[in-house]
């Protein structure tokens, strides 16, 4: 975490920056929580998206939430304010309705969490497994498993307990050099605290464009529990994952007595050996295929773990390829709008292939 912190801007006091509320904070801390495995977090405000929040590690990997407006109850940006700080604290090409400053997110996540009451409750969402995965020396055709005791992937229940207490939110930025500024309640009547996070002065990060013309992989599951599980069965001492497609048409062609090219591969290896995970090309699984040629790239187990949590909260997920390797996952999380009805929010990760399987 920089260490380094603005002068605050003497700005409109009687109207910050950015005002924004929510009657339940464990959504919003649940999009926070999947990219909580780096303490220093890049967060930016516009004024008609939201807020998104950055983390990396180890020049590797860079995982983002999108938090949208429409999630909050509340979501009031002064640009007006933003528009009075001085030119300096960033780049003339900087979007004018933006602002970005970084904050000590294990920080944020403890205050969210200071009632005990911003937690998911996970009784819904780590059922059992829903088909058996055929592996490289399994002949077996039998897939189907129990389809019966698939979940709703839809059901926001399975993600949030239902009738527990609940914190409520509403969140302060004054501008740059100002801290966050977060008012919890439990409810009405109880007890209110207030947290002041400090901000400070962002610094670059990683980047890792992703060139949609270059991809050479896309994949969405179903429901994410199919990646989810296939993860889970990697022994903890994997050390490296390879992720290996072939197009659908090299599938339909493997002559008779040539072992068959799997569809998509999870491989994962470490010191007591390998594990691969075959997928079946099932629309049940596999919502979409797309592989325009074959491709095989390998990444250390470590960065890919980190994206468990946010995995595990989400319903969908996306697995795209890049043709030199860039993984972007993007996991799907619901979210309910405060006026009714269902919103969909994002935590993407990308991560670097091993240098050793870059095929140039």
């Amino acid at each position: 975490m920089s260490q380094i912190m603005s002068q605050p801007i003497q700005l409109d006091k009687a109207k910050p920056l950015l005002t924004a509320s929510v009657h339940d904070v464990r959504y919003f801390a649940s999009l926070l929580r999947g990219i909580g495995f780096s303490n220093r977090a890049s967060m930016t405000l516009t004024a008609n998206s939201g807020m998104t929040v950055t983390v990396e590690e180890a020049r590797t990997l860079l995982a983002t939430s999108y938090i949208y407006a429409d999630h909050f109850d509340e979501w009031s940006f002064n640009t007006d304010n933003l528009q009075a700080a001085p030119s300096q604290l960033s780049p003339p090409d900087i979007d004018r309705d933006a602002t970005s400053f970084e904050i000590p997110l294990n920080t944020l996540l403890e205050c969210l969490n200071i009632f005990g009451t911003a937690n998911m409750s996970s009784s819904g969402s780590t059922g059992s497994k829903h088909k058996q995965w055929r592996r490289a020396d399994d002949a077996s055709d039998d897939e189907r498993g129990n389809e019966g005791r698939r979940p709703n992937a839809n059901s926001i229940d399975q993600h949030f307990g239902g009738n527990e207490k609940r914190t409520s939110m509403r969140l302060t930025y004054e501008g740059p050099g100002y801290p966050l500024t977060l008012v919890l309640a439990e409810d009405s009547s109880g007890p209110t605290t207030t947290c002041e996070i400090s901000t400070f002065d962002t610094e670059p990060n990683l980047e890792l464009p992703f060139d949609a013309e270059q991809t050479a992989l896309k994949i969405i599951f179903k429901s994410s529990f199919w990646l989810r599980d296939a993860l889970a069965e990697l022994d903890p001492s994997c050390e490296k994952i390879t992720l290996i497609a072939n197009p659908v048409a090299d599938i339909q062609t493997a002559q008779r007595g040539v072992p068959a090219k799997p569809l998509f591969r999870i491989q994962g290896t470490g010191a007591f050996g390998s594990t691969e995970m075959d997928y079946p090309n099932d629309r049940e699984v596999l919502e979409t295929f797309e592989c325009s040629r074959s491709v095989s790239f390998s990444y250390r187990f470590a960065p890919l773990s980190r994206t468990l949590r946010a995995l595990q909260n989400s319903t969908k997920t996306s697995l795209r390829l890049e043709q030199e390797g860039l993984l972007s996952l993007q996991f799907l999380v619901p979210v309910p709008r405060p006026r009714g009805g269902m919103s969909d929010s994002f935590i993407e990760f990308r991560c670097l292939a091993l240098d050793d399987d870059v095929a140039h």
